[in-house]
């Protein structure tokens, strides 16, 4: 297609060919979707449900989180969490559920890093004390439950990296727990624990897992150590 320039040309310059790739990539960043408040809700969504079975009532909750798929089929497609919904047939806390999906729900569609809200709902105790999960992990609410959901969602989506514990660290776990436990008798094992009876509360990943090794007290699941 021919330009015809009806007016004199008093400058000019030559585009390197990095200088060319840069601006189809600038155009190409342009066209990327990003999380908004205001991105329409598609017609489908892919949703995953978690159940939460607490001693605090005889049914569960379950918690639904629907994410958007953002630039699908191109180089920048991510999945990104739009909205939030639980669900039980104990209708007790209904007011204050509701509340919370919808500004969790909120913030989702907000965009941005919204890892926070784990840590946030975590941070929330409740005045008659927590419970303990299966496996002995420690739970201070119901709350801090659902975050514990929403957590491991957005782990599964790439959102939030899992620190894992490296072979030298499962390695060393593993030899003080057999070490431990080959000195017990059979059969003292705690019947909803994986970890012996009478260990104690670990304050860094809060699972019922610390016992005294060696003069030093040291947890059998994280690896977290009084004496380093």
């Amino acid at each position: 297609m021919a330009i015809k320039i009806d007016t004199p040309i008093t400058a000019y310059t030559v585009v390197s060919a990095e200088e060319q790739a840069t601006a189809v990539e600038a155009r190409k960043s342009a066209d990327v979707i990003q999380m908004h408040e205001k991105l329409e809700r598609p017609e489908n969504l892919h949703g995953v449900t978690y159940k939460i079975k607490t001693p605090l009532s005889e049914h569960a909750l379950y918690v639904t989180i629907n994410d958007v798929i953002l630039n699908a089929g191109t180089d920048h497609e991510l999945r990104r969490p739009f909205e939030i919904f639980i669900n039980s047939k104990n209708m007790d806390h209904f007011q204050w559920i509701v509340a919370l999906t919808r500004i969790i729900s909120a913030v989702f569609r907000k965009g941005g890093d919204v890892t926070f809200l784990v840590e946030e709902l975590h941070s929330v105790f409740d005045p008659k004390g927590g419970y303990f999960k299966p496996g002995g992990v420690y739970t201070p609410s119901l709350v801090a439950d659902i975050g514990d959901a929403i957590e491991s969602h957005l782990k599964m989506i790439g959102m939030i990296q899992d620190e894992e514990l490296s072979a030298v660290q499962q390695e060393i776990i593993g030899e003080k727990r057999a070490e431990y436990e080959s000195r017990q008798q059979t059969g003292e094992a705690g019947a909803d624990s994986s970890y012996p009876a009478g260990s104690s509360l670990c304050g860094k990943c809060s699972t019922k897992a610390v016992i005294l090794m060696d003069g030093c007290m040291t947890c059998l699941s994280c690896g977290d150590s009084k004496c380093g």
